[in-house]
């Protein structure tokens, strides 16, 4: 009985021993911190583009070992959301044990990347000291292009703040968003409060506003006899009878310097306009509105294939909704076209 109940409390050290042993390799370390879309981890957000510290504290030569980072992922000291084994595996942290001790530690950790003003109002401060905005941005726009897709209520955005790795899943099985990366951890009860999601929430909702949710997906060009074409697919992916309309929408694709449009279908095309100022060519459509479920398939023909360093990319805008206090400043990016 005294042996199992010794080897009992040697198991967790067995456990940390196991994990500070494993090798780790600071390039694997370094390409996770790094990586983009369609898996993007976005650590750097909080704790800077090379560990050295923003909202979140420096990591960058500081002599953590597996174990440690392990710790403060699984539970957060702070009010740093939980990861999952999906998200950060024992050979992830080993790796970034490794990248982060390749680095010099800083004299002096960054600075935020969104910090609040004099005239920041008490719900959009909320999003910037809680540190939700150093992802999602100051006006919050992927999260409330979410909460206007489905006209959340309080308690489903409680929920999907929590619960997120869970929940996440099944909003966009509802939104039909075919997204299946999770950045974000769960937050801890807690570490952050349902007064201070409250203030977010009403912020969102009833002062700036939630948004339609509008997306842009460019496929792989086409070659034929009159050029390369690309096929861009404009849809509003909320519920029908709960999400937003969007009206007044415009789409603008920005067409590399060293190619030319050759031809373009979908509804209201206006052309092709270039900026005397900085000499930008861009193909623009107006669409007067996009409803839950509406779908628009534009194209556009090159004189020739795109390349990495001179691809097409653009936006989406639309007049209405506006956001109700500020200026507007909503958009959604439409991400390079396959090569």
């Amino acid at each position: 009985m005294k042996k199992l109940a010794f080897a009992l409390l040697l198991l967790p050290l067995a456990q940390s021993g196991a994990l500070a042993q494993n090798a780790g390799s600071p390039e694997a370390g370094k390409a996770y911190w790094e990586r983009a879309a369609p898996r993007p981890t976005l650590c750097r957000q909080c704790h800077g583009d090379k560990g050295e510290g923003a909202f979140g504290p420096d990591l960058a030569g500081r002599g953590l070992d597996a174990a440690q980072v392990m710790r403060a992922v699984r539970q957060p000291w702070g009010i740093m959301p939980a990861f999952t084994t999906s998200q950060l595996s024992d050979q992830d942290a080993a790796d970034l044990t490794a990248y982060f001790a390749s680095l010099p530690k800083v004299a002096e950790p960054g600075k935020w990347k969104v910090e609040v003003t004099a005239t920041t109002p008490p719900g959009q401060a909320a999003i910037i000291n809680i540190g939700c905005a150093q992802c999602h941005g100051a006006t919050f726009n992927g999260p409330r292009g979410n909460l206007g897709g489905a006209d959340l209520s309080f308690d489903e955005f409680t929920n999907l703040v929590y619960n997120h790795t869970t929940a996440l899943p099944h909003l966009r099985a509802t939104l039909e968003n075919p997204g299946t990366n999770i950045a974000m951890g769960n937050y801890q009860r807690n570490r952050l409060s349902t007064e201070d999601l409250r203030a977010i929430y009403h912020w969102a909702r009833d002062e700036i506003g939630f948004r339609p949710l509008l997306a842009g997906a460019l496929g792989k060009g086409e070659t034929g006899p009159s050029g390369v074409t690309y096929t861009l697919t404009v849809k509003n992916g909320g519920v029908q009878g709960k999400g937003m309309v969007a009206e007044g929408v415009t789409v603008s694709l920005a067409i590399p310097a060293d190619n030319s449009v050759v031809a373009a279908t979908g509804t209201g095309y206006q052309g092709v306009r270039v900026d005397e100022k900085t000499k930008t060519t861009t193909a623009v459509w107006a669409l007067p509105r996009s409803a839950p479920k509406d779908q628009e398939r534009i194209t556009v023909t090159l004189a020739k294939a795109t390349t990495a360093a001179a691809n097409l990319r653009g936006d989406i805008r639309w007049a209405k909704p506006a956001p109700k206090t500020g200026p507007s400043t909503d958009n959604v990016a439409i991400a390079p076209a396959p090569l």
